[in-house]
């Protein structure tokens, strides 16, 4: 239990012990932290996921800022344990860059269950009001509950570490600069994980801390690669997405197919309740995932027999196309 704070390029000082450890090679992964940044007055009357975990008792009503992952992921928390629960976010829609279908399949299914969604605005500031907090909105509304939470993105942990006596360059956002072996500039100090704000997912920090061991150990230079990842939103159901969103692909200059169902898993036939996006999407997608690394087609997931009665058959059995999307320059020229 100590802090450590570079001193140079090959040496750490271990404050409490107050003494110094000498390595060829340094790694840095200290992660990051939820930011606190509202750009208003109030953020200190404010919890952030890191809280939650530690609240004395459940609340009653709650609002949440943000509409990414963690901010979804709480929101579905919360409300499954019976809580008025409200998302605030300033943006047009939820789950930024991902595609279209999923992003209005999550809001539908979040108005059915009575989540709270005012999108298009942020704070303008928060206030202390009794045992109670109240958040003021840019459009004018006012929002009052036992706590507000923010989950309006994550900073880098790289404040006060000693980084600038070793020579460790940081980007605009104040991550760790790496090259694709996750070496910085300082040479002989790699960074992995949060901290060089790449992909922020855990199992993306411990591929990148492999591929640095495989490099500076194994002998054999090795880039993490970040093609193909799945991922998942764990609100309920989950969402699982693997591979470009359209709008990748349209940028890249592809053609896009898209192929959508809308069904009803046998074990909610009698109970009626719709399932647009699925549960155990996360098991699904990470499994899609290893054919896609591994070049499967369209045609060849057509090829599958489905195991029945399950909901990942849906994913071999598609059949009808929805509708094409083509990059604009194509459609451009397409028009007389």
């Amino acid at each position: 239990h100590d802090r450590a704070v570079l001193k140079d390029a090959h040496t750490v000082h271990l404050v409490n012990a107050a003494r110094d450890v000498t390595a060829e090679y340094i790694l840095i992964a200290t992660g990051g932290r939820p930011s606190r940044d509202i750009g208003a007055p109030g953020s200190e009357f404010c919890i952030t996921s890191d809280e939650a975990f530690h609240l004395e008792a459940l609340p009653k009503k709650i609002v949440i800022a943000g509409g990414g992952y963690i901010a979804l992921e709480f929101a579905h928390i919360f409300h499954g344990l019976g809580v008025d629960t409200t998302v605030v976010y300033r943006g047009q829609r939820i789950l930024r860059g991902w595609d279209d279908c999923l992003h209005e399949a999550l809001v539908d299914s979040m108005s059915k269950k009575g989540i709270g969604l005012v999108l298009n605005t942020t704070f303008a500031g928060v206030e202390r009001r009794g045992e109670r907090v109240r958040a003021n909105l840019k459009m004018g509304d006012a929002l009052e509950a036992d706590h507000v939470m923010l989950a309006i993105g994550r900073e880098a942990n790289t404040a006060g570490i000693g980084l600038e006596n070793a020579g460790v360059a940081l980007r605009r956002d104040g991550a760790i600069m790496v090259d694709k072996y996750s070496a910085t500039s300082a040479g002989n100090i790699y960074a992995v994980g949060d901290v060089t704000n790449r992909l922020q997912l855990t199992p993306v920090a411990i591929h990148e801390a492999m591929c640095f061991a495989k490099t500076v150990f194994g002998g054999v230079p090795t880039a993490p690669e970040y093609e193909c990842v799945a991922t998942a939103v764990f609100t309920r159901p989950e969402i699982g997405t693997v591979g470009m969103t359209e709008e990748t692909a349209l940028k890249r200059g592809h053609t896009v197919d898209i192929y959508k169902t809308t069904f009803k898993p046998l074990n909610h036939t009698l109970s009626g309740r719709d399932h647009i996006f699925a549960p155990d999407a996360g098991e699904m997608c990470q499994l899609v995932a290893i054919a896609m690394k591994m070049g499967a087609t369209k045609a060849q997931f057509d090829a599958t027999v489905a195991v029945h009665p399950t909901v990942a058959e849906e994913l071999v059995t598609l059949r009808t196309k929805s509708y094409t999307k083509a990059p604009e320059s194509v459609m451009t020229s397409l028009i007389p």
